[in-house]
């Protein structure tokens, strides 16, 4: 089966932060988890490149907008192989190709009669780049998520008929309640929906810089349906000579934070509709990462983290940990450096590195390396039974922290089970020879299993640790807790997640 999952595509008017991070990595966790159940899987992320934010912040900067964008847009791109993300494209708004096709889509929304030309007043937020409407402007006549004073703008746009899909968008979601997960973000959209929908603002005619409207070449698309069509017009050039689209759309996934809701659970879909395209299965909506003052990162306010400087102090998988496991995949979540610390201290190297270490450690020293070839504790493959497959269905449905969760229960019982089994004295007695085969059979089974399943979240270090344990295979399929099969040599395992000085 194909799996294909986006991110959204970063706007390039600053430098990269840690939420970009945070959306990129759990995007790449389910990507790698469908590699590993053998799914024919494409993962998507990039940048957004047009419109006003960016326009404005190259002026200020003295700069064209291309200039910035290409500067930023590198930036981004060096931040995917730095987070071991494993995306198979990483688009550009500016991408000759993808302008070419999204002049092709909404000519085509052109064409059945879905736009018209009006006058537009109304209050918008630069930094969105989107016109609020009353229930979306905060006291003081300003930007809930920007917290800046509004603009009055006017100006002659064409427009999209968003108001003559209400009732397609109610039956949307009303058949399919998985269409925006979780379910707090679906009621979010849906009332939304139900407020009633509004025709909005398809161009912007005193922008330049922006992809030109074919049927009217003074005016170029309002960013966000330049923006939105990329997840659609990737596929059609990722790959030279090659159209993807048939094979991969529509999207499986597509990961979004909360700010950019209204755009894709509602505009997308009706673009979508009024195009004559299949619609996306899912739209899964994460929270904010907080910082220490309790709002949401943002470069405007000046609160961000920096995941390069992360990562230099406690290395890509930790950071990758550190986000899946810290803030509930779904909600808000305050997030800083002594948090980082001690979930590195205290589950990676204790509670993991420390498992891992000791195991091989005894198997070395007591079996002189070798993997004892005896059926498994039966008690402990009990308490693994079904976990590949648990895990699978919570990653089926985003559930990237629960799913982190089953996998750590098991890394804290197999600690419990090295204290209540106690190797080091079984090895002092001749007769507990068949005991401590037994039990470093099982702790080096239970720990190839939760490897397995940890290797979407900390690629680097699972693929260390099962090259180590002899059993470098991946599938999911191959992650049961096997009953037998032992006799494989383990080799030197340096500490994974070394004390920091």
């Amino acid at each position: 089966m194909s799996f294909y999952i986006t991110t959204p595509i970063y706007y390039v008017n600053a430098q990269p932060h840690l939420g970009h991070a945070y959306t990129t990595i759990a995007t790449d966790v389910l990507a790698r988890h469908m590699r590993q159940r053998g799914e024919d899987v494409f993962f998507l992320t990039g940048t957004d490149e047009h419109g006003e934010p960016v326009a404005d912040a190259a002026h200020a900067q003295g700069v064209t907008p291309q200039e910035l964008a290409d500067r930023n847009a590198e930036r981004f791109k060096a931040l995917a192989p730095r987070l071991d993300a494993s995306n198979d494209f990483f688009i550009r708004t500016t991408d000759p190709e993808h302008m070419r096709r999204v002049q092709e889509v909404l000519q085509r929304v052109h064409d059945n009669g879905h736009t018209y030309k009006g006058l537009y007043e109304g209050w918008y937020c630069p930094r969105c780049a989107d016109f609020k409407v009353d229930n979306e402007i905060a006291p003081g006549n300003t930007c809930p998520i920007h917290e800046i004073p509004l603009e009055r703008h006017q100006e002659e746009n064409w427009f999209f008929r968003l108001s003559t899909f209400q009732e397609r968008l109610e039956r949307l979601y009303a058949e399919q309640p998985d269409f925006v997960m979780p379910p707090a973000r679906y009621n979010e959209a849906r009332s939304f929906i139900d407020s009633g929908l509004q025709d909005i603002s398809l161009s912007r005619m005193h922008l330049k810089w922006g992809v030109p409207v074919p049927w009217d070449t003074g005016h170029v698309f309002y960013v966000w349906f330049d923006a939105l069509l990329n997840y659609y017009t990737a596929l059609g050039y990722a790959r030279p000579g090659e159209d993807l689209t048939d094979r991969f759309w529509p999207a499986t996934y597509h990961i979004i934070g909360k700010d950019i809701l209204k755009f894709h659970t509602v505009f997308w879909p009706a673009m979508l509709m009024a195009a004559d395209l299949p619609l996306p299965q899912h739209v899964f909506v994460h929270g904010f990462l907080l910082g220490a003052d309790g709002r949401k990162m943002s470069k405007s306010l000046g609160n961000v983290l920096d995941p390069f400087e992360v990562i230099d102090q406690f290395g890509t998988d930790a950071l990758r940990f550190y986000l899946m496991r810290d803030v509930p995949f779904g909600g808000d979540g305050t997030v800083g450096m002594d948090a980082v610390t001690s979930r590195y201290e205290s589950e990676l190297a204790n509670e993991y590195g420390n498992l891992a270490s000791r195991t091989l450690a005894m198997i070395r020293r007591y079996r002189d390396g070798t993997v004892p070839d005896v059926p498994t504790d039966p008690q402990l493959a009990g308490e693994f039974a079904g976990l590949p497959e648990r895990v699978s269905d919570l990653l089926s449905r985003a559930e990237v922290t629960t799913a982190l969760e089953e996998i750590w229960q098991r890394v804290r019982r197999c600690n419990r089970y090295v204290e209540e089994r106690a190797p080091w004295q079984l090895a002092k007695d001749p007769a507990s020879a068949g005991a401590l085969d037994q039990t470093l059979a099982s702790l080096a089974e239970a720990l190839r299993v939760i490897s397995v399943l940890l290797a979407a979240y900390i690629p680097a270090t699972t693929t260390k640790l099962l090259d180590s344990l002899g059993a470098p295979e991946l599938s999911i399929a191959g992650a049961a807790f096997a009953s037998t099969g032992g006799g494989r040599s383990v080799g030197e395992l340096p500490p994974l997640f070394p004390k920091r000085v």
